[in-house]
This record gives C-alpha cells, sequence and structure tokens, in this order.
C-alpha cells in the first residue's frame, strides 16, 4: 500500500503581503512557503517538523485549501486540488480533513460535542438524523469516550478528551488522508502518549495516511515513517525516520537533532549551538536562507540557492556541503 502516492505537491508557494505605510515605503511579502516539494505514500506518515514560524502548519492549511496558494500545485489521488471549483473541492474535502493543535479553539463552544462531530454528515448531506446521532456516540467509542458524552460541551472536557473529540470529527467522513497540526503541543505529557497511541491505532485501523506536522523531534520520531525538515518556508531535508536520525546530513537538521534529550546519564552529546536568530520571513537572505547561521558556510552559499537533491537512496537534502555520514545521534 506504501507504493501508491496519495499527495504530491510541487513547488507550493503561500506569500503573504505586507503593507507600506510610513515606515515602509515599498511593499513586500512574508514567503510562508517558498517553493515546497513533497510526496506522500498511501498508509505511511509523514513527519514535517522546524521552528516555529518555518511555514509547516501554513503548508498544511494551504493543501487543504484553507488557506489560498500563491502557485504551485497539490495532487491529491491524481487530482490537483488547486484547480477544482468550490463544489469539487468540498466533495475532495470528505476524504481530507485535519487535527487541529488547540483542541478547545477548535470545537465551537455553543455546540454539544455530537453536534460538532455530526457537522459533516449534514454538510455532506448523509445519513438521516437517528443515523446520525448512532454514528458519532459509535465515533466517541472509538477514540475511547462514551456514548452518553454525545450531549456534553468542549467545556466540560479535559484537554485530552477534546482532543479525542477532535479526533472523531476527523475521522467521521472517513478520509484517506488526516492532517495532524501539532495534536498533542498543548496537552499534559502523560496524556500525549495515549493520544500518540490512539492515532497508531486508528491509523492501521482505518488505513489512514498521516501528514504530522510537529516540533517535536522525539514525537515525530515515535509515529512517523518519514521525515521532512523545513526552515524558512523550504524543505532542506528528507529521508525515512531512521536514516535521519541514524545521522542528519544538513547542518540545520544536525542542530535540531542535537537539542534533543537523550534518557541515558552515561550518554552524552554535542550541542550544537546556531550563531544568530533565525532572518526575517519578509528579508530572506540570498542564496542559502540558512547561510548566516551556518557553521560551515562557504562563499558559494550566500548566492546560489541549493536544490533538494538526493544524495543517497530515500534521502534529499538541500545544502551545498552536505554532512558527512556520523554516529547514531
Amino acid at each position: 500500500m506504501k507504493n501508491e502516492q496519495i499527495l504530491k505537491i510541487e513547488q507550493l508557494k503561500k506569500y503573504f503581503p505586507v503593507g507600506g505605510g510610513f515606515l515602509r515605503r515599498r511593499p513586500g511579502f512574508i514567503k510562508a512557503v517558498d517553493g515546497v516539494d513533497l510526496a506522500i505514500q498511501k498508509g505511511e506518515t509523514l513527519g514535517l517538523v522546524g521552528e516555529s514560524g518555518c511555514g509547516k502548519s501554513t503548508l498544511g492549511y494551504c493543501i487543504l485549501r484553507l488557506e489560498e496558494p500563491t502557485s504551485g500545485h497539490v495532487m491529491f489521488e491524481g487530482r490537483d486540488i488547486l484547480a477544482c471549483d468550490r463544489t469539487t473541492l468540498q466533495q475532495l474535502r470528505r476524504n481530507m480533513q485535519i487535527i487541529f493543535q488547540d483542541p478547545y479553539a477548535s470545537l465551537d463552544p455553543r455546540k454539544t460535542v455530537g453536534r460538532s462531530i455530526g457537522e459533516g454528515f449534514q454538510i455532506h448531506g448523509l445519513l438521516a438524523a437517528g443515523e446520525r446521532r448512532d454514528r458519532v456516540k459509535e465515533l466517541l467509542e472509538i477514540v475511547g469516550l462514551l456514548p452518553e458524552h454525545y450531549h456534553r460541551y468542549p467545556h466540560e472536557f479535559s484537554g485530552g478528551q477534546r482532543q479525542r473529540v477532535c479526533i472523531s470529527r476527523a475521522l467521521a467522513l472517513n478520509p484517506r488522508l488526516v492532517i495532524a497540526d501539532e495534536p498533542v503541543s498543548a496537552l499534559d505529557v502523560s496524556i500525549q502518549a495515549q493520544i500518540l497511541n490512539l492515532l497508531v491505532s486508528l491509523q492501521n485501523r482505518f488505513q489512514l495516511t498521516y501528514l504530522f506536522i510537529s516540533h517535536d523531534l522525539g514525537v515525530v520520531r515515535h509515529i512517523c515513517d518519514r521525515i521532512a525538515v523545513m526552515y524558512l518556508g523550504k524543505v532542506v531535508e528528507s529521508a525515512s525516520a531512521p536514516l535521519l536520525f541514524a545521522g542528519p546530513r544538513h547542518p540545520y537538521t544536525a542542530s535540531l537533532l542535537s537539542a534533543v534529550p537523550i534518557a541515558d546519564p552515561f550518554r552524552k552529546r554535542t550541542r550544537i549551538r546556531l550563531a544568530g536568530d533565525v532572518p526575517s520571513p519578509v528579508n530572506i537572505p540570498a542564496g542559502c536562507s540558512f547561510h548566516p547561521r551556518c557553521p560551515q558556510v562557504q562563499p558559494i552559499c550566500q548566492k546560489e540557492i541549493p536544490a533538494l537533491t538526493e544524495i543517497e537512496s530515500g534521502r534529499h537534502v538541500a545544502c551545498h556541503f552536505p554532512l558527512k555520514k556520523q554516529a547514531d545521534l
């Protein structure tokens, strides 16, 4: 199943205009997503990681057209989503759902969770009222809640329970692709493992494909088959999870992995501390956008943008001077 491609992204861009005003005479653009190429195979989990503000969530919203991309192509099962009219897009969205980061903000506080979960059936004209109620109660049980929770409101649940409600809502229409936008970052550590295990269980049960967006590399390592690393709107490295953690080849990936804690007091890891701050997305440096912070910058890095190139089987890196293979991190 994982040899069949379900989603392909080609040169996807999303630029947000920034006005002129008195202090900024010339308008500019925030390049939130800047020419991303990605592919997801059916049945796999692709992790998308990077610092806050690198464009991870915006990319997920562009895939679903919750944000309209500036340019590029998003092919879902061979159909370009960006070329679809409103009616066709609504039909496609039955097969593409999202789990938002904040489980409370993503639920309407004025609606019972039963109404929120069943809203998709109403929008798409599926199931009669009685069937819809029975199906929602079944979904609540699938995610570890009780049927009597149907009549409760979001404020009556804990954070972990609310995220279970959001997961059941995402599953309601039997989607094939689920975008999970940092689904455990707002939860207590003790609850995170429960939600992650639930997502894995549901993937196996319903043959789901995940795009898992996170800034937590420990979480990504646990749940993802492949990982793509973003920096300032671009993918700088992608590889299978074991290959990436066995030894990153991009300097930025190496710095991220060096910050992951090790649960072993006798094992040490050299922390790679990057110089400077992340450049403004309004004024991205020429050449490689990482070069102002890169510990191995060369003159060419300041002039030419490195292409995302396959440097070994299953690994793509956007760097003029990829790191050599190294010991397991």
